[in-house]
């Protein structure tokens, strides 16, 4: 299945959620579940984005889906990127 990185920043309303109720993380990622996507591994981080996100999809529209969805709510900004794997991409460089 397609694998996607998502780079979410919260916004101050996100932030007051998370701040109040850390476990709403969690509660997200059964809603992307319920969507068709599923979280394979999840990183709270410094810098210009506050969490990274590696999820499997089956394609292009469902992610689509989850990330105008979640962000919507006006709580979290989300920049949805396909990934492919380092072994995929380097089996393709070698195609003449």
């Amino acid at each position: 299945m397609p694998i996607y990185i998502l780079l979410s920043t919260l916004t101050d309303e996100g932030w007051k959620t998370v701040k109040s109720k850390p476990e709403r993380i969690k509660e997200v990622n059964k809603e992307i579940e319920a969507f068709g996507a599923k979280v394979i591994n999840q990183y709270a981080v410094l810098g210009p984005y506050d969490f990274v996100n590696v999820v499997e999809a089956p394609d292009n529209k469902t992610i689509a889906r989850v990330s105008v969805e979640l962000g919507s709510r006006g709580t979290v900004q989300i920049k949805s990127l396909p990934a492919i794997s380092i072994e995929e991409f380097i089996a393709t460089m070698k195609k003449k």
